[in-house]
């Protein structure tokens, strides 16, 4: 569960698509070199605590450890304080680190073996690969600008619209090679909103939620952040 190099935002997506409550993994803080970060997913939002290692030992709040091994096990017992509002975060799944970057962009799996005793082989076929996310909006008309609910889904570099959940056919496919930006829009009257850039088209989406319509900006910033990277990788191979 120690994921090195991982960055923050990295850690929100893994353990937003993957993870439930209670997940948690460990990893470099940008900030300095002798802090780690503690990423914990608490419901529907991602807390993050620093861990300081003195040479000799790991310091977490007033709290001092021997091993990382004793942070985690004192942890699993006693809950975390994970805002100022008192939203209380246990540590219960640690989420393995099981490939590097950029591998985890689509080859990562949760891995629960250490709670369910299964094999690693037994949860693959049926674990969803990172980056997936599926879930109801209210999307804004290119035409004429009523709001209708749509069934969403997130897979690799598109994300497809159906008329609904059962619907086998999507509407369109949006290929986010081609987005620019996603970002908050406070421009509509409804709340929780938020739009996709396209060189064509702006689109415009709301969710019921503010954390829900936050979960859905991560993923997709993440996403396009990627991509963003694979072409410049790619770039720089070329001229190379």
């Amino acid at each position: 569960w120690y994921h090195d190099n991982l960055t923050r935002h990295a850690a929100e997506a893994l353990l937003l698509s993957n993870g439930q409550d209670g997940s948690y993994l460990l990893r470099k803080s940008n900030e300095r070199e002798d802090l780690y970060s503690l990423s914990v997913r608490g419901k529907d939002s991602v807390k993050h605590f620093h861990v300081e290692h003195t040479g000799t030992s790991f310091k977490f709040g007033f709290n001092e450890f021997c091993s990382l091994k004793e942070l985690v096990m004192h942890f699993a017992n006693q809950p975390l304080i994970g805002s100022e509002t008192g939203t209380l975060i246990v540590l219960k799944h640690p989420y393995p680190r099981q490939v590097e970057e950029p591998s985890i962009y689509e080859s990562v799996r949760v891995h629960t073996a250490m709670q369910t005793g299964r094999t690693e082989s037994d949860l693959v076929p049926n674990a969803p690969s990172l980056g997936t996310k599926e879930g109801y909006l209210i999307k804004q008309g290119k035409i004429v600008k009523n709001w209708k609910t749509r069934w969403f889904t997130l897979h690799r570099n598109e994300l497809k619209y159906f008329k609904d959940q059962t619907a086998t056919e999507p509407i369109r496919a949006l290929d986010l090679t081609e987005c620019s930006a996603v970002q908050f829009d406070y421009s509509q009257e409804r709340v929780n909103c938020f739009c996709l850039v396209f060189p064509l088209r702006t689109y415009y989406l709301c969710a019921k939620t503010g954390i829900e319509a936050d979960e859905w900006i991560k993923i997709l910033r993440w996403k396009l952040s990627q991509i963003r990277k694979q072409l410049e990788e790619r770039n720089a191979t070329l001229s190379s």
